[in-house]
């Protein structure tokens, strides 16, 4: 179909749309709204059903310096303005944000294909970054420095790195960029952001938002496109001085790689693989609560997702049952429609890949419980799943698992399940239910992790500093933690004989 015949033929749920203004195609650089060179777009679709969302500019590198120059230019101006005032600009962007929660949230399940009570949330968590850093913006305080020379003065200050690139991925497309952006922003940074070719509509309607707002033109930038070229040139760029990175561990590698020569500052959530390990003095049903909230929220397609389930010999039988029956009883289909838990996932690289997971479990040994093949609802649908009794050395539990897949397997003792919890590459997050105090703080010590969530799953936050340690990622996001990443330390010593 070419792009004029789909503009006839788009989702009719677009129609839903109170403020067809946020339905935005083109790039935002400069202030201004930029088609890619001779026209050239590439096609947004519903992951759901296939339907034509929009045709969005295909910038490339050369649009991408064109916006680091709108930053570059805009950086003295932004950074020279009293902390106050860029509170008042980002207090103004959160409270358009929030005004437009319905329509932000709808435009997310058709890229994204989330279910919309998951989206209406996630518009929450994002506009909680945008007041969070309004505020936090106001206190990067001088701090004084007891003189260790005499007739000296000591002070250090916290100074915006400069111009920023953000590139951020598609399973949290609008949360990921006002975490970052707010941050940055608040600091006196001026930004450039690449949102994932699969879901670029959230970022550009956070753009227009922001526009509205009144944030000057240049500050905040959204370059649309193929992600190599786009990226490259914000590595390979002198002038843009951090690079704010969620994706795999992967691309995070070769991200640095670009990076090395301009020696950038580097915020990076990676890969997750996060386990969770179930404890026999668990309360049961409980237990299954936290499983299901843990491995299936986004369709499991979260970094934070419990990938790696370990329960405790004496329960795991009834573990499995009542987990097993909670998990076919969830809800599939698009997410518009009422009570749907479980979306389509994001493209047919990601069922593929949990076909092949699943494969090779069962050929392992593994004993199927629940789901194990694509589901009628379409093509990027999969059943919910479980798998039992997996053995070391399946690949699901080695590798990452993007969809709603779970692993469970028994241990039999608490040594044991530490030492196979952190056996991996990965250190974001891990889960623990038990109802031990003493072995709360033993394993919140032991589990080789950034964030331990002990009997919950929800821990993230504007206040909390989000991050992993080995290959999960660099630096935190976040938290004071978080706007501390775009700035330079900058110490004066006055002489004052």
């Amino acid at each position: 179909m070419t792009a004029q015949a789909a503009r006839l033929h788009r989702h009719e749920a677009l129609d839903r749309l109170e403020d067809r203004r946020l339905l935005r195609e083109l790039a935002y650089v400069g202030g201004k709204w930029h088609a890619g060179p001779g026209g050239k777009a590439f096609e947004v679709c519903d992951p759901a059903s296939g339907a034509n969302l929009a045709w969005v500019a295909h910038l490339d590198g050369a649009g991408t310096g064109a916006a680091i120059d709108a930053a570059q230019q805009a950086l003295a101006g932004w950074r020279a303005l009293l902390p106050q005032e860029r509170c008042r600009l980002l207090r103004e962007w959160h409270r358009l944000v929030l005004a437009a929660k319905a329509d932000l949230a709808l435009l997310m399940v058709l890229e994204q294909g989330k279910p919309l009570a998951e989206a209406e949330g996630e518009i929450d968590y994002a506009a909680s970054f945008i007041d969070w850093y309004a505020e936090e913006g106001r206190r990067l305080n001088v701090e004084g420095v007891t003189s260790h020379l005499p007739d000296a003065r000591m002070l250090v200050s916290r100074a915006p790195v400069g111009v920023v690139g953000l590139v951020t991925p598609w399973n949290f497309p609008s949360a990921m960029l006002t975490r970052k952006a707010a941050a940055a922003l608040a600091a006196g940074c001026t930004v450039v952001a690449h949102p994932a070719s699969a879901t670029p509509l959230s970022a550009l309607a956070l753009a227009e938002l922001a526009e509205r707002a009144g944030l000057p033109a240049g500050v905040f930038n959204v370059v649309t496109g193929e992600a190599a070229p786009i990226v490259k040139r914000l590595c390979e760029d002198s002038r843009v001085r951090a690079i704010s990175f969620t994706g795999s561990t992967e691309i995070g590698r070769l991200i640095a790689g670009q990076c090395a020569p301009t020696v950038k500052k580097l915020v990076m959530e990676l890969g997750g693989h996060a386990p969770l390990l179930i404890f026999a003095d668990s309360d049961l049903g409980k237990a299954v609560d936290i499983a299901m909230a843990a491995k299936f929220a986004t369709s499991g397609q979260d970094c934070l997702a419990a990938n790696r389930i370990y329960v405790e010999r004496p329960v795991y039988d009834a573990f499995c049952t009542a987990f097993a029956e909670r998990i076919a009883a969830l809800k599939v289909g698009t997410g518009l429609e009422p009570g749907v838990e479980i979306g389509p996932l994001m493209h047919e690289r990601a069922i593929a890949k949990v076909e092949a997971q699943v494969a090779d479990a069962l050929a392992r040994g593994a004993t199927l419980l629940a789901g194990g093949k694509r589901h009628k609802a379409g093509r990027l649908f999969y059943q919910p799943t479980l798998l039992a009794d997996v053995p070391e050395g399946a690949s699901i539990l080695t590798e990452e698992t993007f969809g709603p897949v779970a692993a469970v397997l028994p241990f039999d003792s608490e040594e044991e399940a530490v030492a196979r919890a952190n056996d991996t590459e990965y250190g974001l997050v891990a889960y623990v239910v038990t109802a031990d105090p003493r072995r709360i703080f033993r394993l919140g010590e032991a589990l080789d992790y950034g964030m331990v969530a002990v009997n919950r799953v929800k821990i993230t936050g504007a206040p909390v500093p989000f991050g992993g340690v080995k290959q999960s990622g660099l630096g935190r996001e976040g938290s004071r933690h978080g706007i501390e990443a775009f700035t330079d330390l900058k110490y004066l010593c006055l002489d004052v004989a």
